[in-house]
């Protein structure tokens, strides 16, 4: 009789605890993820599902958070520093490249912080990756400027229109 190979069926996992830490993430949780240049900042993405095997092999499919530089286009006058956006990039990763969890706020929310901390980032676009497009092509700009707000500058009120 032939022996069989035991099943390296994957299930889904509730959570996943980050090596040496307490951190649990799940499924929806922004986390930061290690890069494999240790001179660029951490990539960010949005969980969607853990998987394990029997080998406690656990993977990760995440959806990317690009920053403007990465993006068609690169980074213009209007991107804040801490400004990412959602991608229409999926991947699946090995859990331990996962340096910790962060916040990505919209953009509403990112302007009402008093602190803002290392793990906090705002997205107000989604990104087409492959084509460069952006949803929505458009935000609102202000006065003279006729630039979206980056939440990096101090805005002055306008005397004409009090925006």
């Amino acid at each position: 009789m032939a022996k069989t190979k035991p099943s390296s069926a994957k299930k889904d996992l509730d959570s996943y605890t980050i090596r040496g830490t307490n951190i649990v993430v799940k499924a929806g949780d922004c986390v930061t993820m290690r890069p494999s240049d240790s001179d660029k900042h951490p990539y960010v993405a949005k969980v969607e599902k853990i998987e394990g095997d029997n080998k406690n092999n656990v993977k990760v499919k995440v959806r990317w958070y690009y920053r403007p530089e990465e993006s068609m286009g690169g980074r213009r006058q209007f991107h804040g520093a801490k400004e990412l956006f959602l991608s229409d990039h999926y991947d699946v990763q090995s859990a331990h490249t996962i340096e910790g969890k962060c916040t990505v706020h919209t953009f509403k929310n990112y302007t009402k912080l008093e602190n803002v901390g290392a793990e906090d980032y705002f997205c107000r676009f989604e990104y087409k990756a492959a084509t460069g497009g952006f949803t929505p092509d458009r935000v609102a700009v202000y006065c003279k400027c006729e630039m979206p707000y980056n939440p990096d500058d101090l805005m002055v009120q306008c005397d004409e229109c009090k925006d």
